[in-house]
């Protein structure tokens, strides 16, 4: 039977030109959290680089690899040893030009459960991903792990209720967002204040309308003209947050979360019973002329 109370481990890192310094540092990461309780954890996205989008360089290429692939491998050894389920991000080469930004859950036994590539690609200045990533065709994904039924997405993703939605209609327990964004060096702290609060904000929706934990697990640290805004956090299935990390620096923390609570807050506030699914065609569409 399924634990209802299970730990959530955030790993917020800053990244070297290094990726087996990454590697190894995410690794001890993991260690530290699953030494204090820590069932599922979460990586950032794309943890084994430096943000590598702000440019378009055909170099970056390299630091794609195949999944699975060496990197899983490492992963699955960590994970059965530790007993904990890992959640990671990675540039996945696929074949001769075909790349994608790719999320794979090992379970707490070693076992390699899938993976989800990204559907929504961003193209803004710092941000160049569609230079480098095809959009995800694996469609939404729910991965049933040790500790619960978890969707995962990635960042561009979170501001995207549809998406938030699907994967929740899956069956997802706890939807997790492997992260990389910040803001310009050049920005006022009003102009920061408001694209964090608002980051946050649409996630905090995602999990009152479908009445999931939402974990986002953001970089932190300067790359070049961004400052990776940290603030990673877990919010309950009403939208509370639960946990939230510092703007600046690394942090790993575990916290404990309920997952009976989706219940509670859906039988309460039923709108996944009130959907009016009937009306809701139109959504296909890119635009409805008025």
């Amino acid at each position: 039977m399924q634990e209802e109370h299970i730990k959530i481990g955030i790993i917020q890192r800053s990244c070297t030109d290094d990726v087996i310094v990454n590697l190894e540092g995410a690794m001890q990461a993991i260690r530290n959290a699953a030494l204090n309780g820590a069932n599922i954890v979460c990586l950032q996205e794309l943890f084994m680089t430096r943000y590598f989008c702000d440019t378009e360089n055909y170099n970056n290429f390299n630091y794609a690899e195949i999944i699975p692939g060496p990197t899983t491998e490492r992963l699955k050894q960590l994970a059965s040893e530790l007993n904990v389920v890992i959640v990671a991000s990675l540039f996945e080469k696929v074949d001769a030009g075909i790349y994608f930004n790719t999320g794979v859950v090992i379970d707490a036994d070693g076992k390699y459960l899938g993976k989800y590539r990204k559907n929504h690609i961003p193209d803004d200045p710092g941000f160049f991903e569609k230079f480098y990533f095809s959009p995800g065709d694996s469609g939404y994904q729910v991965f049933n792990t040790r500790y619960g039924r978890i969707g995962v997405l990635i960042c561009w993703d979170q501001w995207y209720p549809e998406a938030a939605r699907i994967t929740s209609l899956m069956g997802a327990q706890i939807l997790f967002y492997p992260t990389a964004i910040g803001w310009s060096l050049s920005q006022d702290d009003e102009t920061n204040t408001e694209q964090y609060q608002a980051w946050q904000t649409i996630q905090r929706g995602h999990a009152i309308a479908n009445g999931v934990y939402v974990v986002a697990v953001n970089r932190s640290g300067i790359e070049k003209e961004m400052r990776f805004w940290g603030g990673s956090f877990v919010s309950n299935p009403f939208g509370k947050i639960v946990y939230q990390s510092p703007h600046e620096g690394e942090e790993t923390r575990v916290v404990e979360i309920d997952l009976s609570l989706s219940d509670f807050y859906r039988v309460h506030w039923p709108f996944m019973r009130d959907r009016r699914i009937d009306t809701y065609n139109p959504l296909i569409n890119r635009y409805i002329k008025p």
